[in-house]
């Protein structure tokens, strides 16, 4: 753009315009721009945008800034940041905001999601935040609490769901201490009060949250001798234990955690097994378990009692917040419709049959991108097309779906997918701060990745249609309000509109990017190789509800970010090597965004 507009008042003029999360980080000035012999735009004479040009490097100018900066680097994983770095041309997300939020809070320091949406560097939430009050909000939490949406879901789908779980494995100082776990383990569980709670199952259901110190931490926590064992047998002695833990689970009786110890000795670090009913923790959860269990940990191993801050907003009064919600979003209702009665059936070779498939007949592949290509994905890719990294993983799978159905012969060019957001939307709630507390707060939601008008070829060839695509999910997601909570609220908590809802067609996908996650070298209260011997999620004869599960999650490993995906089936009603083709149909779209952004990268 030419005419004598600066960087800064564009960025004013767009800001004012587009919602946060759709301003440009970087903007690039043109005096014309280059065309084809034909007229049409030459995309790739354009010069990409130039990040290093970008206003970099100023160091804090008080303690405000030196803390941000300090907590932003964390979150990052990088060694340090500036007061004009952009949060989210390096690689942070939602999540990771939310990891921010979190960490602030530890020092002091108030600042929202919405916020750093809105400021994007240190430098302007600096300004936004403010210091935190104190004040105590525990009151709220403990009572009789309504279901959330995804509660009402779990409820709706009948059958067994004691065992139903998300689970943690850490390694562990050597010399632990049985005395300090337990008082680590008493003071997070005292600290968050879901921890505690109890199913009752009366009516729609409900869940009571009794005082503190009515679960002692010895009554659900076990210690197994694992001295001398290799690899091989601590991964089979951690899959044992998982699978004791998860029988021992008993939601009704208030045993919604459980944990166990794999002692190796006085010289040797050992495991830790955490399993926890899925009613009272979600993957943003973790973020806040395992480090208010390791700072609990240290208090404990230096002879103190440990003693961790308060937490914000309870979540019982998030959820009595969303029932009161759920009239106001009557209005939403005509939207709702109107999308669940586009997208095309997948082509299957058998349709779901929820008595038949269930969590015992479920088959997965994981597939990792590596880093070359993860590294450009979280930052400069989404940064280039002024999107967010959901909107480019969803783009790669619609674009992936529709060509992946026209070559097993089917039609359709949208696919109706539940897309799985963490649902911390504090707005919601008014002035919530949901940044350390721990809950199933997941929001599921339909959406439609509709590339009908898209030239798949080009696309895939990373073309002008590629840009297109993303340009078109990233409108459609941007038009849901509050990231699709009112789908949840009206079709769970709102007994005018949940039938309605109910009698609509659903989603066959469920899709669910998790974020970012640590995984270093082995070191002590970092996740331990034997996590995925606890992955037992769920009862065996758990109904599933999904023709297709995919969850994705970035891994910071020792050489770099890797993009790993596991997609996830009932064996009936789709082939391995057709669920391991559209996989790498997916990867291939993925590129294909890519060469879009970085031709010099095909």
């Amino acid at each position: 753009m030419g005419g004598g507009a600066s960087v800064e008042e564009l960025r004013a003029f767009v800001a004012a315009r587009l919602p946060e999360h759709m301003v440009p980080t970087a903007f690039v000035l043109l005096e014309r721009l280059p065309v084809l012999a034909n007229g049409k735009i030459d995309r790739s004479a354009l010069p990409g945008p130039d990040l290093a040009a970008l206003p970099a490097g100023r160091a804090p100018r008080d303690e405000r800034e030196r803390v941000l900066c300090g907590v932003v680097a964390t979150v990052l994983g990088a060694p340090e940041v500036s007061i004009d770095d952009d949060f989210f041309a390096l690689g942070g997300d939602s999540i990771v905001a939310m990891q921010l939020v979190s960490r602030a809070r530890a020092a002091g320091l108030r600042i929202t999601p919405r916020q750093i949406f809105a400021a994007r560097t240190v430098a302007a939430l600096a300004v936004a935040a403010t210091e935190l009050t104190g004040a105590d909000e525990t009151a709220d939490a403990v009572g009789t609490l309504p279901l959330t949406p995804v509660m009402h879901w779990l409820r709706e789908l009948g059958g067994p769901i004691d065992g139903f779980n998300q689970s943690a494995v850490v390694q562990v100082p050597a010399r632990l201490g049985w005395e300090n776990l337990l008082a680590a383990l008493q003071a997070v569980v005292d600290r968050h009060d879901m921890l505690r709670a109890r199913l009752e199952r009366v009516g729609q259901w409900a869940l009571g949250v009794p005082p503190r110190g009515s679960s002692t931490a010895a009554s659900w926590t076990d210690r197994v001798d694992a001295r001398g064992l290799d690899a091989e047998g601590m991964w089979a002695a951690v899959a044992r234990g998982a699978t004791a833990a998860q029988a021992a689970l008993d939601p009704d009786a208030g045993v919604m955690i459980r944990a166990t110890w794999f002692d190796a000795g006085p010289d040797q670090p050992g495991r830790l097994l955490l399993i926890v009913h899925h009613l009272v923790v979600d993957g943003v959860s973790w973020r806040i378990l395992l480090p208010d269990l390791a700072a609990a940990w240290r208090e404990a191993a230096a002879g103190r009692r440990p003693e961790l801050p308060q937490v914000g907003t309870p979540f019982r009064r998030w959820s009595t917040a969303l029932t009161r919600q759920a009239a106001a979003r009557e209005v939403e209702l005509p939207m709702w419709t109107e999308l669940l009665g586009r997208g095309t059936p997948l082509p299957l070779r058998s349709e779901l049959d929820q008595k038949r498939d269930i969590a015992a007949t479920i088959q997965e592949i994981t597939l990792s991108l590596p880093t070359a290509a993860t590294e450009p994905l979280l930052t400069r890719v989404p940064t280039a097309l002024g999107a967010s990294i959901n909107d480019v993983l969803l783009t790669a799978l619609g674009l992936a779906v529709a060509d992946w159905r026209r070559r097993q012969g089917g039609e359709g060019d949208s696919v109706l997918v539940s897309l799985e957001g963490h649902g911390r939307e504090e707005q919601l709630a008014g002035d919530a701060d949901l940044s350390a507390t721990v809950g199933w707060f997941t929001n599921v939601f339909p959406i439609c990745l509709d590339v009908s008008s898209i030239d798949l070829d080009e696309a895939f060839a990373g073309g002008p249609a590629a840009g297109r695509a993303v340009a078109a999910v990233r409108a459609h997601l941007a038009g849901l309000p509050d990231n699709g909570m009112g789908f949840g609220l009206l079709r769970y908590l709102n007994p005018r509109t949940s039938a309605v809802l109910a009698e609509l067609p659903s989603p066959q996908i469920e899709f669910n990017y998790m974020g970012r996650f640590d995984f270093p070298e082995a070191a002590d209260w970092e996740f331990a190789p034997e996590a995925e011997a606890a992955d037992n999620g769920a009862d065996e004869e758990m109904a599933e509800t999904y023709c297709l599960v995919v969850n994705a999650q970035t891994e910071d490993r020792p050489g770099g970010p890797e993009l790993s995906v596991t997609w996830a089936w009932p064996g009936a009603v789709l082939a391995a090597e057709s669920v391991d083709d559209l996989a790498r149909t997916w990867f291939r779209a993925l590129h294909a965004l890519i060469t879009y952004t970085e031709p010099e990268m095909s």
